[in-house]
C-alpha cells in the first residue's frame, strides 16, 4: 500500500498535512516548559491548590522558580536571613506570605513592588530592626501585617504604612519600640486591632498624640491595653499606658504668664548685679593682698 493512502473500510484517505502538524514537537516543547514553569514544585517543598509548603526545612536560602500562580507561601521556621531583591516579582497572584521564626534582619527595597494582591504577611520572630519608608510600597491589599517578637525592632518610619488603607490587623507587641509616631498609624483608616504590648515605651511628652489617638478609636481599634506599660521614666515605670491621663502629661503644657517672665528678669538682673559686685569685691581683696604681702617683702628687706 502507499504510505500516502490510509486504508479505512475499504476505501483510501489522502491525509492532509497542516502546518500545525508540521510545528507539533515545537509546540510540545513549548507547552512542557510553560507546564513545568506554572505546576513544578521546589524540591522538598510541597505544592497543592497554588499552596507551596517550604516551612520547617532548615533553609538557609529561599527556594528559587516557585509556582507562577503561587498563591500562599510559607517559608515559616527555616534559618533564612535575608530575602534576595526581586524575589516575588513574578509571583503576582500572591496573596498570603509566612516569614515567621526565621533570622531575618530587613527586608530589600521594593520586595513587595508586585504584590498588588497580597492580603497577609506573617514577619514574626525574626530579627528586623526597623522598617522603613513604604516597605509595603504597591501591596496596598494588606490586610494583616504581623511584626511581633522582633526583639531587636526599635524604629518604625512614619510612612512605613503609608498607603495601606485595607490594613484591619496590626502586630508590634513585643519588639524594642520605645516610640511609635503617630503620623505611622493615621494614615490607617480601616484599622481595628492593634497589639503593642511587650514593648519598652517611654511614656514622656512624646507618647502623648498616640496615646490620645488610641483612646479616640478605643471602641474601633482593639488593642492589648494589659500587656503595653510604661519602661521610663521612673516615676511610671510598669505602670499600664493607658493608666495615664491628661494630668499624667500637665508637666508638658506648662505656660509662663507675664508675671513669670518678669519674675524671671529681674531674677536675672538681681543675679547679674550679685555677681558683678562679688567680682569687684574679690578684686579689690586680691590687690589688697598683693599689696599687703608687698610691704611685709619690704619692712624684710
Amino acid at each position: 500500500m502507499n504510505a500516502d493512502y490510509i486504508q479505512l473500510g475499504g476505501e483510501q484517505f489522502v491525509p492532509h498535512c497542516y502546518p500545525a502538524m508540521i510545528f507539533s514537537p515545537f509546540l510540545v516543547a513549548v507547552v512542557v516548559v510553560f507546564a513545568s514553569a506554572v505546576t513544578g514544585c521546589p524540591v522538598l517543598c510541597t505544592c497543592r491548590s497554588q499552596v507551596v509548603d517550604c516551612s520547617g526545612l532548615r533553609l538557609f536560602s529561599v527556594p528559587p522558580d516557585l509556582p507562577l500562580d503561587t498563591r500562599n507561601l510559607s517559608l515559616a521556621h527555616n534559618r533564612l536571613t535575608t530575602i534576595p531583591p526581586g524575589y516575588l516579582t513574578c509571583y503576582t497572584e500572591l496573596r498570603v506570605l509566612d516569614l515567621r521564626n526565621n533570622s531575618l534582619v530587613e527586608l530589600p527595597v521594593g520586595l513587595f513592588l508586585t504584590s498588588k494582591r497580597l492580603s497577609h504577611l506573617d514577619l514574626s520572630y525574626n530579627n528586623l530592626t526597623h522598617v522603613v519608608a513604604d516597605m509595603f510600597q504597591e501591596a496596598y491589599n494588606l490586610v494583616h501585617i504581623d511584626l511581633s517578637h522582633n526583639p531587636w525592632l526599635r524604629k518604625v518610619h512614619p510612612q512605613a504604612f503609608r498607603g495601606l488603607v485595607q490594613l484591619r490587623d496590626l502586630d508590634l507587641s513585643y519588639g524594642g519600640l520605645s516610640f511609635l509616631s503617630l503620623e505611622a498609624l493615621e494614615g490607617l483608616t480601616g484599622l481595628v486591632t492593634l497589639q503593642i504590648g511587650g514593648n519598652p515605651w517611654v511614656c514622656g511628652c512624646t507618647m502623648e498624640p498616640l496615646l490620645k489617638w488610641l483612646r479616640n478609636r478605643i471602641q474601633r481599634c482593639m488593642s492589648d491595653t494589659q500587656l503595653a506599660e510604661c519602661r521610663e521614666p521612673p516615676e511610671v515605670e510598669g505602670a499600664p499606658l493607658f493608666s495615664l491621663t491628661e494630668e499624667s502629661f500637665k508637666a508638658c503644657h506648662l505656660t509662663l504668664t507675664l508675671d513669670d517672665y518678669l519674675f524671671i528678669a529681674f531674677v536675672g538682673f538681681v543675679v547679674s548685679i550679685a555677681s558683678v559686685a562679688t567680682n569687684f569685691l574679690l578684686g579689690i581683696t586680691a590687690n589688697c593682698c598683693h599689696r599687703w604681702s608687698k610691704a611685709n617683702e619690704d619692712e624684710e628687706m
